[in-house]
C-alpha cells in the first residue's frame, strides 16, 4: 500500500513538473535562491549600472551575465540579497498597489486621466502597468501627445493596458490574447524557453501584484494597440519599399497576410543599397534565390527583442539558422548589431528593422561563398588561374577550397602548374559531403579522377580532408579542406622513382622483386624509408640486408600497409595491418607516428596508394609476452634492426 501511495505521489509530482511553464520554473528557482532572506523574498539579476532586472534561468544565473553584461544579485523588492525582510505587501486596491510596486508614474497618469475612481472601485481588473522607467523611455513626442489630451488619448492608452478580469501569471499562457478595455483590441502574451514572458513584446518584470479588486503585472514598456498584420505594416512604410517589392516578386505577400506568428528581420531600403548592384540584380532576377533570401529573414515564431538574454540559433523559413543575440541593449544577428528598430508588432508577428541585407549561402554563387570564409588565399588563386567564370556562373560544381593555413610556406605565384592544380580543385558536379562514400571517384575540371576516403574520424578527398561544414550555394557547393590537394601522379613505384630521397629504397624494392607489387592496381600505404633511414643502419647490417632478398622483402613488406590511409585518417589509436608481420600502431601529436617513428613527409599520393616518408626504419613493438612482460608495457626494439625484426615477427 505504501508503495502505491509513493508511486501515486511521484506521478503527481512529475505531472506538475511537466505542466509547469519555463516562466513558473524560473520563478520557483528565484524564490528558492532568495528564501533565506525572508518568507516571500526571491532573487533576481540586475544589470550593473541599470534598473533592468531579470528572473533568470540557471545558465544566466551562474554566468552572472545578461546580454553579455555583468549582473548583481538582488531581492525581488529591490533589496540586495542578504537584507532580511518578509517582503509582504499590504492588500489594497489597484490604484494604491501601483504606488508601491514601482509604477507610481502609471498611478499619476491614472489620476490625470480620471481613471483613479475606476481602479479604486468595485470590479475585477488586470492592469499591465508600465514601470516608471518605461514611461521615462517613451519618446517625447508620443508622451506629449498623450498628456496633451488626457481625457481621450491618455485614457485610451491606459485602458489598453487593462483587462476586465483577474488574470494571474499562470493564466497568461503562451500564445493567448485577451480583449483589452480599449475597444476590445487584444493584448498578446508570449512565453519563451528562458522563462521570459512578454505582453505585446513588453517584458513582464514584476508579476502577480495582488489587489483587492484585481491584479497588477508590471511591464517594462508602454504598449500600443495592435490592429494591422505584418504585411500591412510593411506596405505602409516608405523605408521598406524595396522589401515590399521583393516580397511581391517572390510571392510571399499572401503568407504574411495569414494568421501565424512570424518574426521578420526587415531590411530597409538602405540595406538593399549596400549590396553590389550586380549581385542584387542577379538575386532579384532569380525567383529561387530571391525566395531563399527573403525566407532567411523570417522566423516561423514570434521573437520579441526583450526575450533575448544570450545568443541563440533560430531556424528560418529558408531552413538554415540565424544566431539571434544581444549585446547590452542592442539586438544582434549573427553577432552583428544591425537591428535599428525593434518590436514593431502586428497581429500575426513582429518586425525588427535591420540596416544590412542577410544573404544565405543558398542564394550565393561560388565566389560569394568563398569571400565569406577564411579562404582568402585560395580565392585569390582561383581568380588568378582564370576560373572566375566558373565561380560566378550557373554550372553545377563543387569547389575544394583549402584554408589559408594550408598555403603557409608555399610559393603562391601563379604558374602553369599552379593553374592546373587550382583547376583540379573544382569538381564537375554539385555535391554534399553527406552523399560521399568510400571509394567514390570524382572528376575535376582538369579531367582528373579524385578518390573519396571515409575514415572513422575524417572524410577526405585524396590527401585533403573536410575542415568545415559544406556551403551549399545557388548552383554550386564549397567544401573547405585542410590541405592543398595532391592529385595522384603515377603508381607508388613512380612516386618513389621521382623523389631523390628514395633512391636507396627504389634499389631495395627492385632487389627484393617487389616492383610489380608497387606498380599494380590496389590500395597500399607505404611508410617509405628514406635514404637517411637506410644510412642510419650499421653498415654491416645494411649490407647483410641488401644481400638477402627474402629478408629484404620481409622488412619492406612490414613497411607496407593494407588499404590506403592518408594522414587525415589517423586518430589517436589507429592500427594498420602490414603485408608481413603484426599490426602497425599509429598515432598523432602534431605529426603522425608509426610504431613511435615520426612521419617526415606525409601524403605523397599515388594512383594505387599513398607514400609517407620516414627517416628511420620501422621496428616492431615488443609485446608484453616478451621477456619484458613483468613491466606490463610495450617496448620499442632497441637491438640491431634485423635481430629485433626476427625476434618479434618470428614470435608472432
Amino acid at each position: 500500500m505504501k508503495v502505491c501511495v509513493l508511486v501515486l505521489g511521484l506521478s503527481l509530482v512529475l505531472t506538475v513538473c511537466v505542466a509547469r511553464s519555463p516562466y513558473q520554473a524560473v520563478l520557483q528557482h528565484s524564490r528558492i535562491r532568495g528564501r533565506q532572506q525572508g518568507p516571500n523574498v526571491c532573487a533576481m539579476q540586475q544589470l550593473k549600472g541599470t534598473n533592468k532586472k531579470y528572473f533568470t534561468n540557471c545558465k544566466q544565473w551562474y554566468h552572472r551575465k545578461v546580454c553579455g553584461k555583468p549582473t548583481d544579485i538582488i531581492g525581488c523588492w529591490g533589496k540586495p540579497v542578504g537584507v532580511v525582510s518578509s517582503a509582504a505587501l499590504p492588500l489594497v486596491n489597484i490604484y494604491n498597489t501601483l504606488g508601491v510596486v514601482g509604477a507610481s508614474t502609471t498611478q499619476m497618469y491614472s489620476e490625470r486621466a480620471q481613471l483613479k475612481e475606476e481602479i479604486e472601485g468595485p470590479g475585477s481588473f488586470t492592469f499591465f502597468a508600465p514601470s516608471n522607467e518605461a514611461w521615462a523611455a517613451l519618446p517625447t513626442e508620443i508622451l506629449d501627445a498623450l498628456v496633451s489630451n488626457v481625457n481621450i488619448e491618455l485614457l485610451n492608452a491606459l485602458h489598453y493596458h487593462m483587462v476586465s478580469r483577474r488574470l494571474t501569471s499562470e493564466e497568461l499562457r503562451h500564445g493567448s490574447s485577451f480583449a483589452s478595455m480599449y475597444q476590445d483590441f487584444h493584448v498578446h502574451i508570449h512565453h519563451y524557453s528562458n522563462g521570459i514572458v512578454t505582453v505585446n513584446c513588453a517584458r513582464l518584470i514584476k508579476p502577480d501584484q495582488h489587489a483587492t479588486n484585481g491584479i497588477v503585472h508590471v511591464v517594462d514598456r508602454v504598449i500600443t494597440a495592435v490592429s494591422n498584420n505584418v504585411h500591412m505594416l510593411i506596405d505602409v512604410d516608405d523605408d521598406l519599399e524595396t522589401l515590399r517589392t521583393a516580397m511581391a516578386a517572390a510571392g510571399l505577400t499572401t503568407m504574411l497576410e495569414t494568421d501565424g506568428q512570424y518574426t521578420i528581420f526587415a531590411p530597409t531600403n538602405d540595406a538593399f543599397e549596400k549590396i553590389p548592384q550586380e549581385t542584387l540584380n542577379r538575386i532579384l532576377g532569380d525567383p529561387v534565390a530571391l525566395r531563399d533570401l527573403l525566407n532567411y529573414h523570417i522566423l516561423n515564431h514570434m521573437q520579441c527583442a526583450e526575450s533575448i538574454v544570450s545568443g541563440t540559433p533560430m531556424e528560418t523559413l529558408q531552413g538554415t539558422v540565424l544566431e539571434v543575440g544581444c549585446d547590452g541593449d542592442q539586438m544582434t544577428l549573427n553577432g552583428k548589431a544591425i537591428v535599428t528598430k525593434k518590436d514593431q508588432l502586428g497581429t500575426n508577428g513582429v518586425i525588427h528593422y535591420i540596416n544590412e541585407l542577410l544573404i544565405p549561402d543558398s542564394a550565393k554563387v561560388l565566389l560569394e561563398l568563398a569571400e565569406d570564409s577564411s579562404v582568402a588565399t585560395a580565392t585569390k588563386l582561383f581568380v588568378e588561374a582564370g576560373l572566375s567564370s566558373h565561380l560566378t556562373g550557373s554550372e553545377a560544381l563543387t569547389m575544394l577550397t583549402p584554408l589559408d593555413d594550408a598555403f603557409k610556406g608555399s610559393d603562391t605565384t601563379m604558374t602553369p602548374d599552379l593553374r592546373k592544380l587550382m583547376t583540379n580543385h573544382i569538381l564537375k558536379e554539385q555535391l554534399s559531403s553527406k552523399s560521399l562514400y568510400h571509394g567514390q571517384e570524382l572528376e575535376t575540371l582538369g579531367g582528373l579522377k579524385l578518390r573519396v576516403f571515409v575514415y572513422r574520424n575524417n572524410l577526405c578527398i585524396e590527401n585533403a580532408c573536410i575542415a568545415a561544414h559544406d556551403k551549399m550555394g545557388r548552383y554550386a557547393s564549397m567544401f573547405t579542406v585542410d590541405k592543398v590537394l595532391t592529385p595522384p601522379m603515377g603508381t607508388v613505384m613512380d612516386v618513389l622513382k621521382a623523389d631523390d630521397r628514395f633512391s636507396l629504397l627504389v634499389g631495395a624494392v627492385q632487389t627484393s622483386g617487389m616492383t610489380e607489387l608497387l606498380n599494380q592496381q590496389g590500395a597500399l600505404t607505404f611508410f617509405a624509408p628514406t635514404n637517411d633511414a637506410f644510412n642510419a643502419l650499421p653498415r654491416a647490417e645494411l649490407n647483410q640486408l641488401m644481400r638477402n632478398r627474402q629478408e629484404l622483402s620481409a622488412v619492406l613488406r612490414y613497411h607496407l600497409g593494407e588499404g590506403l590511409l592518408v594522414s587525415g585518417g589517423v586518430g589517436s589509436h589507429t592500427r594498420v595491418k602490414p603485408l608481413q608481420g603484426e599490426k602497425l600502431e599509429l598515432g598523432r601529436n602534431y605529426t603522425v607516428y608509426v610504431n613511435k617513428v615520426p612521419v617526415a613527409d606525409a601524403d605523397l599520393m599515388a594512383t594505387n596508394g599513398v607514400v609517407h616518408a620516414v627517416n628511420s626504419m620501422i621496428r616492431p613493438l615488443r609485446k608484453s609476452s616478451s621477456p619484458f612482460r613483468s613491466t606490463g608495457r610495450d617496448f620499442h626494439c632497441t637491438e640491431l634492426f634485423l635481430q629485433c625484426f626476427h625476434e618479434v615477427t618470428s614470435s608472432a
